[in-house]
């Protein structure tokens, strides 16, 4: 039996990995994987149930047992909580903050690995987080490790946010984008950095379309490779 084809994109937030990841799922007509949705309904569920962020073992439970589903297609994936669509709870500024400390944590990032790793179903998978090539998939036909200035990925979320109707500046958005990125370069297990065999894409001075376009043409030459 082939082995299954799997894209990785990673790198921090704001570089556009969703956007990108969404749009190559559904031109390829593949599976998607949004892993960083997975560790923001943990922390949702986390701290609905009141289970303190330095409460390891019982952030290991909840990870076992997350009652979390995915509906739609790659093009609008919805997020599913105990059957609640929480697409809109999992992005507020108090659970991305939270997300990012309970994912420095070694034992939860094990408890998920292998609920990241059966996504991974024929025809094949884009998957987007922070250590898809390192760590989840390392055996990847392509990894992609997607980079920009945190200037413009602050421009970019704090877009985000006011879409939202969050009110925020642009001093305060870069500066918990750099508190995140020191988090996540710096945490013991699967840190945030490009596996050693990825391709850097830098998408600061470039638009979607742009980089789309670089992106489509190194799966293209992957999947003819492999």
């Amino acid at each position: 039996m082939n082995r299954i084809p799997v894209v990785t994109l990673d790198g921090p937030g704001g570089v556009g990995k969703g956007t990108l990841g969404r749009l190559l799922a559904r031109d390829l007509g593949w599976h998607l994987l949004d892993s960083g949705a997975i560790y923001r309904a943990l922390a949702l569920a986390a701290e609905r149930a009141g289970i303190q962020r330095d409460d390891e073992a019982g952030l290991v439970r909840l990870a076992l047992d997350l009652p979390l589903n995915f509906r739609g297609d790659a093009e609008q994936t919805r997020v599913l909580l105990d059957n609640e669509l929480v697409d809109e709870a999992i992005r507020t500024p108090q659970i991305s903050a939270l997300t990012s400390q309970i994912a420095v944590i070694p034992a939860v990032r094990t408890a998920l690995l292998q609920r990241q790793r059966d996504f991974a179903r024929a025809p094949g998978l884009v998957a987007d987080g922070r250590d898809m090539g390192t760590v989840v998939f390392p055996k990847a036909t392509l990894k992609v490790f997607l980079t920009a200035s945190a200037e413009e990925r602050g421009k970019r979320r704090l877009n985000q946010l006011m879409e939202q109707g969050i009110s925020a500046n642009l001093a305060s958005v870069v500066a918990e984008i750099a508190e995140r990125d020191a988090r996540d370069q710096q945490r013991s297990v699967a840190p945030l950095r490009p596996a050693a065999d990825a391709r850097i894409l830098d998408t600061s001075a470039q638009t979607v379309v742009e980089t789309y376009r670089v992106l489509q043409a190194w799966v293209k030459t992957a999947l003819q490779e492999s």
